[in-house]
């Protein structure tokens, strides 16, 4: 499996698309290349901001609105359904690696928003389709968008996604925001094909984490969710760790006989003590 970090971090997607698709970029007047290193800056710069509540269509064309799917961790990302290579190979992957995450983190605990970017020909009888032949409408709270131009460009922005056309369709950063509860986007993941971890570890920090440590029974349900659940690279899964509350007993056992030990001592110094008194004042 390639490491983003190391081998795809910097990599941009040359999707190829039809004739069709290549005529209706003629109308924008985007930069003709996409430099990598300030793809990968504009991406970095989005990390803080609080995406806006914009208005876009599902894939059953009804409207909806960004806030609608906030009060739970998202995971954002944007393709385009005329592309033929990372799109689709991306898109592919995020089905094994959200499968993971919600095996792992709970079926409801996030929402996934995959958002068209060509804003001519991404209808939402195309998303619906393109989500279909890759199985992506199997993944409970996986949403696929369409919005008009405005919307599209407003949300890139804040996102900090970046795309260019090309004579063979678009350039684009191969990118996942991930979203917390409140809206603010707190980390990018950027590649075709990337570690699982690389992007459910964050998010598992955003859907067990509390604003306190133990404010409640359920904050301290989710640290120990938190700590516990762990990737195994062996089945490429995550598993809760009962190893970690054997050692925390062992531990607490090991505490508690000594402080009982340290307990029983004091008893039978203070029993002498008051011994040797009596028997002094015995002799006085």
């Amino acid at each position: 499996m390639r490491n983003p970090v190391q081998t795809v971090l910097f990599t941009m997607a040359l999707c190829a698309t039809g004739a069709t698709t290549t005529a209706s970029l003629g109308q924008q007047t985007l930069p003709k290349a996409l430099k990598e290193s300030q793809a990968l800056t504009t991406s970095q710069d989005a990390i803080g901001r609080r995406i806006g509540d914009l208005t876009f269509r599902d894939s059953t064309g009804g409207t909806v609105r960004l806030s609608d799917y906030l009060g739970k961790p998202v995971a954002l990302n944007f393709i385009y359904t005329g592309c033929t290579q990372s799109c689709n190979v991306n898109t592919a992957w995020l089905v094994e690696v959200f499968e993971t995450a919600k095996e792992a983190l709970g079926e409801d605990s996030f929402t996934a928003l995959t958002v068209g970017f060509d804003t001519l020909h991404d209808t939402p009888g195309r998303m619906r389709l393109f989500a279909n032949q890759r199985f992506a409408d199997e993944i409970p709270g996986w949403h696929f968008l369409s919005g008009d131009a405005d919307s599209v460009r407003q949300l890139s922005t804040i996102a900090g996604f970046s795309y260019v056309k090309s004579a063979q369709g678009f350039d684009h950063l191969d990118q996942v925001s991930l979203i917390d509860a409140e809206g603010i986007i707190r980390t990018q993941v950027y590649g075709e094909l990337f570690e699982k971890p690389t992007l459910i570890d964050p998010l598992k920090n955003l859907v067990f984490g509390t604003a306190t440590p133990y404010g409640s029974l359920q904050d301290l349900v989710k640290k120990v969710r938190l700590f516990c659940t762990l990737y195994d690279p062996a089945t490429e899964r995550y598993r809760f760790n009962y190893g970690l509350f054997i050692q925390l007993g062992v531990g607490a056992l090991f505490i508690c006989s000594v402080l009982i030990f340290l307990a029983r001592e004091q008893i039978a110094y203070r029993r002498r003590r008051r011994k040797t008194a009596r028997q002094k004042s015995a002799k006085v």
